[in-house]
């Protein structure tokens, strides 16, 4: 089955658990974490002109991460917090993918520079507060591992940083996969046409769903080879600084002047 990367996957993964339909309810809604993505937001478009990394941007994300976690799982993989005993439950480890993806951008609520790290500062105390909402019934030992593995996702999004389990390399890879209509994450100047912008704008859709080779495929559909440049700045480099690389394959596509779709060779990280 295919899946297009949208606001609105989300809403389907979170369905048909209690967990994460409640979880995400909690963090989604709650006041505090609403302005931290509107000023994330002031930061990043409004002072800086670079693109979207608010509220939408979280939905899409947490998204996308749950639904590369769910192919992953349904392959074999065993998430890192089962194989190291942090966490008991599959749903667990899909809570700390849900909890990394939505908030790992609130560091730029302070600056975009550095910003994984202060999302890590603010996401601790915010989780000391939304967990015992989330999971009331859990005791202090199980949301401190919980909590730890959440900010350890949020790190790990920063360049470079490795993601040293396999939910923190879901919501990394998850990240760079909200590329398409101009939503980029290479941040670019919004009105400057140059490669950053021109890029972006030519990615018109992401779709995730099982590879050939490997369990997770990630097409990319644009209109030039300008889109590459966010294939092999930000989609590729997240990829490989994940314990999950050897699990996922990029194909990227060229759409025609008349719609059709021509494959490109495919890419494995």
């Amino acid at each position: 089955m295919t899946v297009v990367v949208s606001p609105k996957l989300v809403e389907e993964k979170v369905r048909e658990s209690p967990l994460l339909s409640r979880a995400y309810q909690v963090v989604s809604r709650d006041p505090e974490v609403r302005e931290l993505l509107r000023m994330s937001n002031v930061m990043a478009v409004g002072r800086l002109l670079y693109n979207d990394h608010g509220p939408v941007h979280a939905a899409i994300v947490t998204g996308s991460a749950l639904e590369i976690f769910d192919m992953l799982y349904e392959s074999g993989v065993t998430p890192s917090t089962l194989m190291d005993e942090t966490l008991e439950d599959p749903e667990e480890a899909r809570l700390v993918v849900l909890l990394g993806a939505y908030l790992h951008d609130i560091g730029n609520s302070v600056h975009r520079e550095n910003h994984e790290l202060i999302g890590v500062y603010i996401a601790d105390r915010l989780l000391d507060r939304l967990l015992p909402e989330i999971a009331p019934e859990w005791g202090l030992d199980k949301r401190v591992r919980l909590k730890s593995e959440v900010l350890h996702s949020i790190y790990a999004t920063a360049p470079g940083v490795q993601a040293l389990t396999v939910e923190a390399g879901v919501v990394k890879v998850a990240d760079a996969t909200d590329m398409a209509e101009g939503r980029a994450r290479i941040p670019y100047l919004k009105g400057k046409m140059d490669m950053h912008s021109l890029s972006a704008l030519s990615i018109k859709r992401v779709e995730l769903e099982t590879g050939s080779m490997r369990p997770v495929r990630i097409n990319v559909y644009m209109t030039s080879f300008a889109g590459f440049f966010q294939v092999e700045r930000v989609l590729l480099p997240k990829v490989k600084t994940t314990v999950i690389r050897e699990y996922v394959e990029v194909a990227p596509y060229i759409i025609k002047p008349d719609g059709a779709t021509e494959p490109l060779p495919l890419i494995h990280p």
